[in-house]
Order: structure tokens, then C-alpha cells, then sequence
């Protein structure tokens, strides 16, 4: 997905919120936009708009040193759905189709986001019903039962999970124990916004039922350039491969790979990427 005009805003509205939390005073803050209003000439449009991230978090860093500006929110993310976890797991158990609910959960927990200066209730969200205008369960169901693993040569039963938020890791636990399959869970290589990192998957116990990697990718997204040659290694065998958020669609959906991709649309560009309306929760089958 490409950078649009549009997205530009964004940028910045995401770098003061950052500075903020980050503790910068107002010239500080100031002095962030500066920096950042300089990079926009040199966006190339061609480029994802997660690539930007590296620029305004790269920026926030140098000025204020902060290196992990959300990490108070983010371990409090991880807290409320680690507290949520058993009543959600009596949720899937209690369920017509487990799998389904599964699904629907993990989606739900992409609610959890500071990157797009959305506000979230998340407990809200769970007792709604939740809209799915795009939901292609039947074949994530039928290719997770004929497949789910690596072609010939990789060892039989792994699925690569690609991660997003702090917290939403949680909700990617409940999928994982549902699912029953060997999955690689990838996050990202150092914090940016609230994107989990190995000590945020660890802290919500997906290392116990899941092989944990960094991606390589030190943005909020997994660009394959900027990726690990252990990551690759997965994502180019891997026959079964899920994606998580808006930031990983944004890196992702170009690649010709079969990838499911799980997400809330928490914007318009990417709504209108989809095809659906702002707030929708999508699963989403890459037919490449």
C-alpha cells in the first residue's frame, strides 16, 4: 500500500502525541515538528506510510531520548488483557464455533492502538457485536486444516503469526491455543508506538505456546527489505501466514504470499484500501 497525501497529516498529529508522552515541553515539541516537516519533501509516495514511523520516532528519540515514549500505556495494555484473558477463554470454549470466535476476538483486540491518535474503549468493544463486512473464515478454516504448515522440506505444522500491538497479544494467544498448529509469532525488532517487541510477547505468554522472533523490522510494519533472514526464511516457505493491523496491511499487501490479514480499518485510506467503512473488522485472504 502507498503513501497518500492524506496520510501526511497523520504524521504529524502521531509525532506530537508521541512528544508528548515522550515528556517533551512545548519547544520541544516544537522543535519535533521541525525536524519532522523537513522529512515530508524526501516522502516518497511509492513508500508505505509505515516507513514514516522510523522518521517520527527516530526524531523523538534523538531530541528527547526517549527511546520507548509509550511504555507505561503499553504495559498497561498488556495488564487489562492478560486480566481479560480467562473470561475470554471461557468466551471462545462457551462458543458455537470455537474457531470463529477465535477469529473474531483476535480482530477485536486490534482495538488496541496509540498510533492512530484514535481513543478505544476496549471493554466496550468486546460486548459489541462488531461489524465484519469482510470475513473469510470458511477459507481459513479449510486451508488451516489442509495445510497450515511449510511445503515440502519445512517441518509440518507451523504457521507464521505476524503480531502487532502490546496487549492485542493476548487476543493472538487465544487464536493460537484455538488453532492447535506449530506458529513462528513474529513482532517487531525495538519499540515503536505500542508495537510489541520479545519482552511484550513473553510478559502475555505467547512464548509458551509459540516459537517467539523478532521480524528485523524496526518500524510499525514488516517491510520484507527491512526484515530478518530468519523472519524470511518463514515468511517465503510459510503456506500459511497471518498478519495483524493496519500497519502490517499497510507493508504486506503487495506481497504476493498467502496471507490472512486480521485488522480493524482505523482509517479512511485504509478503509478505502478494503473497500469497507472506517471502525469494520476484517478478515481478509490474500488471493495473490
Amino acid at each position: 500500500m502507498k503513501t497518500y497525501l492524506d496520510c501526511i497529516p497523520c504524521f504529524f498529529k502521531q509525532a506530537l502525541a508521541a512528544a508528548r508522552e515522550a515528556g517533551a515541553d512545548e519547544a520541544g515539541q516544537k522543535k519535533i515538528l521541525d525536524e519532522i516537516s523537513k522529512s515530508v519533501p524526501k516522502i516518497s509516495l511509492s513508500l508505505s506510510p509505515a516507513y514514516m514511523s522510523r522518521i517520527v520516532y527516530g526524531t523523538i528519540r534523538k531530541i528527547t531520548g526517549v527511546i520507548d515514549p509509550f511504555k507505561e500505556e503499553k504495559v498497561k495494555s498488556n495488564k487489562l488483557a492478560l486480566k481479560l484473558y480467562p473470561q475470554l477463554k471461557e468466551r471462545i470454549k462457551r462458543a458455537k464455533e470455537p474457531l470463529k470466535e477465535a477469529i473474531k476476538l483476535a480482530i477485536l483486540g486490534n482495538t488496541i492502538d496509540f498510533g492512530t491518535g484514535l481513543s478505544f474503549d476496549l471493554e466496550k468493544e468486546l460486548n459489541s457485536e462488531g461489524n465484519f463486512p469482510i470475513f473469510d473464515y470458511e477459507e481459513f478454516k479449510k486451508i488451516l486444516k489442509k495445510n497450515g504448515g511449510l511445503p515440502s522440506g519445512g517441518r509440518d505444522g507451523e504457521i507464521l503469526y505476524v503480531g502487532d500491538n502490546c496487549g492485542e497479544t493476548v487476543f493472538d494467544r487465544l487464536l493460537i491455543e484455538e488453532m492447535g498448529k506449530e506458529v513462528i509469532y513474529a513482532v517487531r525488532s525495538a519499540p515503536i508506538i505500542n508495537d510489541a517487541t520479545i519482552e511484550d510477547a513473553k510478559f502475555c505468554g505467547i512464548n509458551k505456546i509459540a516459537k517467539v522472533i523478532s521480524s528485523g523490522s524496526p518500524i510499525s510494519g514488516t517491510p520484507t527489505e527491512l526484515c530478518s533472514q530468519e523472519f524470511l526464511s518463514f515468511f517465503n516457505q510459510s503456506s500459511f501466514i497471518i498478519s495483524k493491523g493496519q500497519g502490517n496491511f499497510e507493508t504486506l499487501s503487495e506481497e504476493n504470499r498467502p496471507i490472512f490479514f486480521l485488522l480493524k480499518a482505523k482509517c479512511s485510506i485504509v478503509a478505502e484500501e478494503l473497500n469497507c467503512n472506517i471502525g469494520d473488522m476484517i478478515l481478509k485472504y490474500n488471493r495473490k
